[in-house]
């Protein structure tokens, strides 16, 4: 499945997966230290980030596996590959869960990494993509156009005679390109907004992308990929959040106000 190895048991797909996740925490550190988050604040959510990143990969493999099943029930239910949102649905969901618990005890310092979380994911899932690439999985329709890219078969060791549109490489520019601009934007000022922005720009392109998918890409709703109906529920999710991080941040900063008052 995975060509590109290194002595036939580390993978570049592997490696760069793994260098994505090390990177969300990277980014998310670096951030929170520009913005003096509290460094308890800040292990807690290295913490969860840990326990909701493996279980994101456990949420992965089950939601490919369901959408397999669905597609083909004759197969029957077994594990067999990755989809990126099934993990982000399930590691969403664990983070949430885990800040919920503790919510008393770190009251309001959520609204404090609201815009630095997501910019880690954009860069972790950018090389995460070149790792699809370097793998061949999560590829494009077949094209005879200079952007035609013909991946390595992994059963003959040889370039596949048809090549195809390198939809995980375009995926991996876009989302390092809006890594770049949102971090930029968020240096000069910072803001609540890059939830919001992230869904609402990662559900339009990878609703768009899908139409130029050539891989199985599993059924869920008729009419529409698993993936596409994913990105459009989170586009849409993403214009709310951008009052909801709004009205957050406001009251954020009226209490970071407050304390800084009292302890003068």
């Amino acid at each position: 499945m995975y060509p590109y190895a290194i002595g036939g048991v580390i993978t570049l797909y592997g490696i760069l997966v793994g260098l994505g996740v090390l990177m969300c925490f990277v980014v998310f550190w670096l951030l929170a230290k520009h913005d003096k988050v509290d460094k308890r604040y800040v292990d807690f959510i290295s913490v969860v980030g840990v326990v909701s990143a493996a279980g994101g990969f456990g949420f992965a493999a089950l939601f490919q596996s369901l959408y397999d099943y669905i597609s083909d029930p004759s197969v029957g239910f077994r594990y067999n590959g990755l989809t990126f949102q099934g993990g982000l649905i399930g590691g969403a969901a664990i983070f949430l869960i885990l800040t919920f618990a503790f919510r008393h005890k770190f009251k309001g310092k959520l609204t404090d990494i609201l815009s630095s979380v997501p910019l880690g994911i954009l860069l972790g899932h950018s090389l995460g993509r070149v790792g699809c690439f370097m793998a061949g999985c999560c590829y494009g329709k077949p094209t005879d156009s200079w952007i035609g890219v013909a991946f390595i078969d992994a059963a003959t060791g040889e370039p596949m005679e048809q090549k195809v549109i390198p939809t995980n490489l375009i995926e991996a520019v876009f989302l390092f390109v809006a890594f770049v601009v949102l971090l930029i934007i968020y240096l000069k000022k910072p803001h609540p907004y890059n939830l919001a922005l992230y869904m609402i720009l990662y559900g339009i392109f990878r609703f768009v992308i899908e139409y130029f998918r050539g891989d199985a890409r599993g059924s869920f709703v008729p009419g529409l990929s698993p993936s596409q109906f994913w990105s459009l529920l989170m586009a849409i999710a993403g214009i709310p959040l951008i009052f909801i991080s709004k009205y957050a941040w406001k009251k954020r900063r009226a209490e970071l106000k407050a304390e800084s008052e009292q302890s003068a």
